[in-house]
C-alpha cells in the first residue's frame, strides 16, 4: 500500500523514522513517501521535503512567512493528488497538518493523526474539526484519551514512542565519548536550547551566563541536527563551553543536570533521569498571543502528564540570570535529586510501556486493508 506521512520537526522526524520502520515490518511493500528529516529518510521511502524548510516559531513568525507556509500547503495537496495515497499519516504539527486533513478527507482519502495536536491546551472546539476530517488518532499521552472521550471521540492511546527510542539506542562509554569530544573529567550541564534560530538565540544567552558561576562544571550544548555549528560559534566564549552536535541522547547518558527548552526535550531528559530546569522565552508578540489562549497550568511535559510541579519551569521574564542560578543550584542538591529520580520513574510508568510504533503501525495497516 501507499503512506503518505507529514512530521515538521526533529521529533517528528524521531517518531516518523520509527512508525516508518514498524510499517516496514507490517507491510513489505510499503511505498512510503513523507515530509520528514534525515531519520525518516535513513529508513527508506521518498522524502518530499525537509523541516528544515519549513521551521517557523510562534504566530509572529509564522505571519511575517505566511506567503512561503501557504505556498508549501498548496505544493503539499498537489503531491498528495499525484501520489494518490491509501492513507495520509499526519504527525503532530496541527497548523499545517489540520489544514491538509480538512482537504484530504473532502476528497475521501483515508486520514490518520499519530501524536495528537496539543487540543487541551489550547482552543479545545478544534475537537471538533479533528473528529471531522480525521478517520483514527493515536495518543501518547496518558491523559489525552480521556481528554477525547469527554467530546465523545474514541481514540488510541498506543504509549510514548520515546520508551522505545530511549531503550533501543545503543549505550555509551563515559570515557569514550568524552575523549572523542574533547571533554574533560568534570561533570556535565547539558544545555538543551532548541531547534529553532530563534529560540537558540533568546534560550542559549541566558543559560550561557552562568558558566562563571559554576566553574567546577562543564557546559555542554546539544546541537540540534538542523542548525550548523557556524551558528552556534557566536556563543562559545569560555574554555568551559562546549558543542556537540546531533548527540543529545548519547549526551544526556553522562551529563548530571541539564538546562532544557520547552518541548519534548523535557520528556526526554527526564527519561534520561537527568534533573532539569526548563526554560521558556518566545517573541514578546507570540507570548502575549499565547498566553490568551493557552489555558494549562504547565507548559512542559513532565509536569502537565504528573499534573504537579516536578520540574521548576521558568517562562519569559523569569528566566533570567539570577532565577536561573538559584534553580540550577537546587537541582545539584542531592536531597533535591533524589525526589526528582523518585518522580521521574513515577512518570515513566504513566507513559506505558514499550512497542507505541509498532501498535500504531499494526492499527493503521489493518485498518487500511480491511477498508481496501
Amino acid at each position: 500500500m501507499k503512506y503518505y506521512i507529514i512530521a515538521g520537526e526533529a521529533s517528528g522526524d524521531l517518531h516518523g523514522s520509527n512508525l516508518m520502520k514498524a510499517l516496514f515490518k507490517q507491510d513489505k511493500e510499503a511505498n512510503i513517501r513523507f515530509w520528514g528529516g534525515d531519520l525518516m529518510q535513513s529508513v527508506g521511502g521518498e522524502l518530499v521535503m525537509h523541516y528544515k524548510e519549513r521551521q517557523f516559531m510562534g504566530f509572529a513568525e509564522v505571519i511575517l512567512n505566511l506567503r512561503k507556509v501557504l505556498g508549501q500547503i498548496k505544493f503539499c495537496k498537489a503531491d498528495i493528488e499525484t501520489f494518490q495515497p491509501n492513507v495520509i499519516v499526519f504527525i503532530d504539527n496541527s497548523g499545517f497538518n489540520l489544514r491538509i486533513a480538512k482537504w484530504a478527507k473532502a476528497l475521501n482519502f483515508k486520514t490518520h493523526y499519530y501524536i495528537s495536536p496539543q487540543v487541551w491546551a489550547s482552543r479545545a472546539s478544534r475537537v471538533e474539526k479533528i473528529k471531522q476530517y480525521v478517520d483514527a488518532m493515536y495518543c501518547i499521552l496518558p491523559f489525552e484519551k480521556a481528554f477525547y472521550k469527554k467530546y465523545n471521540y474514541n481514540v488510541h492511546f498506543v504509549g510514548h514512542p520515546l520508551i522505545d527510542a530511549i531503550a533501543d539506542r545503543p549505550q555509551v562509554d563515559d570515557s569514550v565519548f568524552r575523549k572523542t569530544h574533547n571533554l574533560n573529567d568534570q561533570p556535565i550541564i547539558a544545555l538543551l536550547p532548541g531547534s529553532r534560530k530563534q529560540e537558540i538565540t533568546k534560550m542559549l544567552g541566558v543559560m550561557l551566563s552562568l558558566v562563571d558561576d559554576f566553574k567546577d562544571y562543564q557546559f555542554v550544548i546539544a546541537g540540534a541536527p538542523s542548525q550548523d555549528y557556524e551558528f552556534y560559534k557566536s556563543f562559545i566564549k569560555k574554555k568551559n563551553i562546549k558543542f556537540i552536535s546531533n548527540k543529545t541522547y548519547d549526551l544526556l547518558s553522562i551529563s548530571t543536570a541539564a538546562l532544557v527548552t520547552s518541548g519534548t526535550a523535557t520528556l526526554e531528559t527526564a527519561l534520561f533521569k537527568v534533573p532539569q530546569v526548563v526554560c521558556y522565552k518566545a517573541n514578546a508578540i507570540s507570548y502575549q498571543i499565547a498566553k490568551r489562549i493557552i489555558t494549562l497550568k504547565y507548559i512542559s511535559l513532565v509536569n502537565l502528564i504528573m499534573d504537579r510541579e516536578v520540574v521548576t519551569e521558568l517562562i519569559q521574564g523569569d528566566l533570567n540570570k539570577t532565577r536561573l542560578k538559584k534553580e540550577l543550584t537546587a537541582i545539584l542538591d542531592t536531597k533535591k535529586r533524589e525526589q526528582l529520580f523518585l518522580d521521574y520513574y513515577e512518570l515513566e510508568q504513566l507513559l506505558g510501556g514499550r512497542g507505541a510504533s509498532a501498535q500504531t503501525a499494526k492499527l493503521i495497516y489493518e485498518a487500511v486493508k480491511t477498508k481496501d
